[in-house]
């Protein structure tokens, strides 16, 4: 399979002055999660009719109606989960507003334990966290750690400077002697790894990888010239080019499909199965692909839920 391919993705617009004082708060709330921890939702988003089916599914997992399940997120990914610039206390996002629809659904509320992206799955196996529903891909080496619920399916954006002076053309060659910004805890980072090999032999170079802990902090490595490029999810990247449009650009998008999904623990068989039935209902009546439209993500990303596990 070819390792590039041109893929547009809409993202909602936001001015860089705003976009600047966005990052700065989400890179404070990096260093002060801690303190944040069991932040609510609030009234965010418009109360979406409950699907019928939604009964159905209370009665038959009466365990976690009226309960409060803890949803651990790294909130710098606009568009998916990212902290509320009119109000530090509360996160917004697609993400955040499926998170809210799945509780509504089967009867629980929602809070929120911000984690650094690497933590996400160490955090839930720990018990701190009962899900994730944090843009996570759901691999099969992640499938050792938890078990996914896939809702959605994306590429991967590169992220370079304006105009790409120094041509990136995806996850091949075209990063030779290049610096990637990636978070700890990426796919992409072993990708870009894996292409030292075939660098040398031709004579250049081995890419470089600088990681971080969140979106947010990629993206400033680019814009500052720390980094050559940034390689996420096309949405992020769509994300942080309409917010600086005269700095940054999406050179291709990666023929990599990923499937994004809910982690939840592999031993919480219960909780698996009507997130499951409940993520069904929402994608039946029409829910999912209206919040991802509400947020900017691309509709035509929304697939049937399948199980990722271990075995």
């Amino acid at each position: 399979m070819s390792t590039e391919m041109l893929h547009g993705g809409a993202a909602a617009p936001s001015s860089p002055a705003s976009t600047r004082g966005w990052l700065r708060k989400l890179a404070c709330v990096a260093l002060t999660a801690g303190a944040w921890m069991g932040i609510t939702a609030g009234a965010r988003a418009a109360q979406m009719q409950v699907p019928k089916v939604c009964s159905t599914l209370q009665s038959q997992y009466p365990q976690f109606k009226g309960k409060s399940l803890v949803d651990a997120i790294n909130p710098h990914t606009p568009g998916y989960e990212a902290l509320d610039p009119k109000d530090p206390g509360r996160y917004i996002g697609f993400d955040v507003d499926l998170a809210e629809a799945l509780g509504r659904c089967l009867g629980f509320s929602v809070k929120y334990t911000p984690v650094a992206f690497a933590a996400l799955l160490p955090t839930l196996q720990s018990g701190r966290a009962d899900f994730v529903i944090s843009d996570i891909y759901a691999t099969k080496e992640r499938a050792r750690a938890a078990d996914f619920i896939t809702y959605s399916k994306v590429f991967d954006g590169v992220l370079v400077a304006k105009g790409n002076p120094k041509k990136i053309r995806g996850i091949n060659r075209s990063l030779c002697g290049m610096t990637a910004a990636e978070n700890t805890g990426f796919v992409e980072v072993p990708l870009v790894q894996n292409l030292a090999a075939a660098c040398r032999a031709a004579g250049k170079p081995a890419p470089k990888v600088q990681l971080y802990d969140n979106n947010a902090s990629c993206i400033q490595a680019v814009l500052a010239g720390r980094a050559d490029t940034y390689i996420n999810d096309v949405n992020t990247v769509d994300q942080a080019v309409k917010a600086y449009p005269d700095k940054l650009s999406k050179a291709v998008a990666v023929t990599l499909p990923y499937h994004i999904g809910i982690a939840v623990p592999q031993t919480n068989h219960a909780l698996r199965n009507a997130m499951l039935a409940a993520l069904k209902a929402l994608q039946a009546s029409g829910q999912q692909a209206a919040m991802m439209r509400k947020w900017g993500l691309d509709q035509g990303a929304v697939e049937a839920p399948v199980l990722v596990t271990a075995h």
